[in-house]
C-alpha cells in the first residue's frame, strides 16, 4: 500500500484484495491546503491498470452476486465498528490533505457511517413486490437483481462520506466496485479502504484506483462497467453523463449548484444568521450544498446584513487541525486563484464587499482566504449565477416572496435551497413552487440523511436515480417480474 520515495508516502492502489507498489507509475504530489508542503505523492492509473482492475471486479462478481444478501452485509456490519473506532483517525487524515476543520470532518465521517448503517438493512431494502390470482391460477412477484461493474468517481470535498454514498450500497445488492477518488484526497479514501480490508470483504469486491482523466475515461467507456456514478462540477458531470450512457451504462452524475438561502421579515435572526454562516462558510464554501446567495425579503435585509457581518468578523481563519479554527484553508493555490477572480469581478460589476477575504491573513503558506459577503448584488452578475465552490455569499434584497421564488427558478441550478420564517403558510408556499430538489425550512444545509435520496434538479443533476437512499437500491439493480402457474 505505502512506499517510501523522496521521503513521502506513496498512495497506490488496491485491487483484488491487496495493496499494489506505485511501481514505475507517474506520481504526483498531494498536497496540505493549511502549510503548502507536500505530505504525500500519489500513483496514476493507465487504461492498462483500469482495465485490469475491472476485469478482477468482473471475476469476484459472478462469485460474489451468488452470496445471499444476509451474508453479503455481515462485512458492512464489522466495517461500521471498525469505523467508528477509528473515527477520529480518519477525520484527521481528511482534515490534513483537504482542509475542512476537525470538527467538520469528524461531522462528515460521522455522515459517512450513516450510510454503511443504512446499506446493512439491504435484506430488507431489496424486497420485491408480491400478488397471488392476478389472473386464474396465476401468481405474480417482482424481485431485485445486481447488475455486475459498478464505478464511482468522487470529488475532492468529501473525501470520506461521498464515496459511501455509492459503493455500500452497490455491494450490500451484490455488485462489486472500482472507486475512483479525486487525486487531490487520495489518504482518506486509502485509510478507508484499508479498515474495509480489515472486515473481510472478499478479494476484488470492492477495489481502489488513482489518477485522472486517462483512468476516468478508461472506466466510462469499459465494456464490463454497468454502472457509473459521480459527484463533482457540472461540466464534468455532463461529459460523465453523455459518454457513459452513450455505452449504454447507467449514470448518476451530480454536478454543481447555486443555492438559495431566503430570509423572511418573520425569521428568527439570531438562529437564522447562525444557519447561514454555517451554510456558506463550512468547509470555506466547498461543497454543493453551500448557500450561497442570500436573498433578503423586505425589511429585513439591514438588520440581516448587521447581524452577519458582526458574527462573521469575528470567525478565526486557519489551519483546520487548530482548536478554535472557525473555517480552514481552500483546497489548493490554484482553487484561491480562481475564486479570488469571482471576488475581483463582483466588485468589477459593482457590488458592494461588505467583508472582502482577501484582506483575511493567516500564518504560513496555506491556502487561505477569509468570509467574502457582498451586497447590493444583482441578480445578472456573475457572482449570483455561478458556482464559486468557496466563502463568497452574495446578497440580493427582493421585496416579496414571490420576487424571491422568480428569482430562485431562474437558476439553471436546482440542487439546494432554504427559507427561514415563522409562517408555515410562507414555508409551505416555498417548498411546493420552488425548483430545486432538496429544501431546507429553518436549516442551513438541506442534507438529507442516508436513508433518504441526495435529490439535485436541473443543471445539478443528470441522470434519473439519484445516490443513496432508496434510489440507490434501484439504481444498483435490475428488477425482474416472474409470473407463475403451477399445473
Amino acid at each position: 500500500m505505502i512506499g517510501t520515495e523522496a521521503a513521502l508516502e506513496t498512495v497506490s492502489f488496491y485491487v483484488n484484495g491487496k495493496w499494489e507498489a506505485a511501481g514505475s507509475r507517474p506520481v504526483l504530489p498531494v498536497t496540505n491546503p493549511a502549510t503548502g508542503a507536500a505530505i504525500a505523492q500519489v500513483a496514476y492509473a493507465s487504461a492498462a491498470d483500469v482495465d485490469r482492475t475491472v476485469q478482477a471486479a468482473h471475476a469476484a462478481y459472478l462469485k460474489w452476486r451468488e452470496v445471499p444478501v444476509v451474508e453479503r452485509v455481515q462485512p458492512f456490519f464489522r466495517y461500521k465498528a471498525l469505523l467508528e473506532k477509528h473515527a477520529n483517525d480518519l477525520a484527521a487524515a481528511l482534515t490534513a490533505e483537504n482542509g475542512k476543520t476537525v470538527d467538520d470532518a469528524r461531522m462528515e465521517v460521522r455522515r459517512a457511517i450513516q450510510m454503511v448503517e443504512v446499506a446493512c438493512g439491504m435484506p430488507s431494502l431489496m424486497m420485491g413486490d408480491s400478488l397471488n390470482d392476478v389472473s386464474s391460477g396465476i401468481d405474480s412477484h417482482t424481485i431485485r437483481q445486481p447488475i455486475g461493474v459498478c464505478v464511482g468517481i468522487t470529488p475532492f470535498n468529501f473525501p470520506a462520506m461521498v464515496p459511501m454514498w455509492m459503493w455500500p450500497f452497490a455491494i450490500a445488492c451484490g455488485n462489486t466496485f472500482v472507486l475512483k477518488p479525486s487525486e487531490k484526497v487520495p489518504m482518506t479514501p486509502t485509510m478507508a479502504t484499508t479498515l474495509l480490508h480489515q472486515a473481510g470483504l472478499p478479494e476484488g469486491v470492492f477495489n481502489l484506483i488513482h489518477g485522472d482523466k486517462i483512468a476516468v475515461d478508461a472506466l466510462l467507456h469499459h465494456p464490463l462497467v454497468r454502472a457509473v456514478s459521480f459527484v463533482g462540477s457540472t461540466p464534468v458531470a455532463k461529459y460523465i453523463y453523455q459518454t457513459a450512457a452513450a455505452e449504454g451504462k447507467r449514470v448518476q452524475a451530480l454536478g454543481g449548484a447555486k443555492n438559495h438561502l431566503v430570509v423572511m421579515p418573520d425569521a428568527d435572526l439570531p438562529k437564522s444568521v447562525d444557519a447561514i454562516i454555517g451554510s456558506a462558510f463550512g468547509a470555506a464554501g466547498e461543497r454543493c450544498l453551500a448557500g450561497s446567495v442570500l436573498v433578503a425579503v423586505g425589511e429585513v435585509a439591514d438588520p440581516l446584513l448587521k447581524l452577519l457581518a458582526e458574527k462573521v468578523s469575528a470567525m478565526k481563519v486557519g489551519d483546520g487541525s487548530q482548536q478554535g479554527v472557525d473555517m480552514g484553508p481552500l483546497v489548493t493555490k490554484d482553487h484561491k486563484t480562481r475564486v479570488e477572480g469571482y471576488i475581483d469581478k463582483g466588485v468589477a460589476e459593482g457590488a458592494t464587499p461588505l467583508l472582502d477575504g482577501r484582506a483575511v491573513k493567516c500564518e504560513g503558506e496555506g491556502f487561505f482566504l477569509g468570509p467574502t459577503i457582498f451586497d447590493n448584488v444583482r441578480p445578472e452578475m456573475t457572482i449570483a449565477r455561478e458556482e464559486i465552490f468557496g466563502p463568497v455569499l452574495s446578497v440580493i434584497r427582493v421585496k416579496t416572496l414571490d420576487e424571491a421564488i422568480t428569482l430562485v427558478n431562474s437558476s439553471r441550478f436546482g440542487n439546494a435551497t432554504s427559507i427561514f420564517t415563522g409562517s408555515g403558510k410562507a414555508a409551505r408556499e416555498y417548498s411546493s413552487r420552488v425548483e430545486a430538489g432538496m429544501v431546507g425550512i429553518n436549516i442551513g444545509v438541506a442534507a438529507p440523511m442516508a436513508f433518504f435520496p441526495f435529490a439535485g434538479w436541473k443543471n445539478s443533476f443528470f441522470g434519473d436515480l439519484h445516490a443513496h437512499g432508496k434510489d440507490a437500491v434501484m439504481f444498483y439493480t435490475e428488477q425482474k417480474v416472474l409470473m407463475t402457474r403451477w399445473f
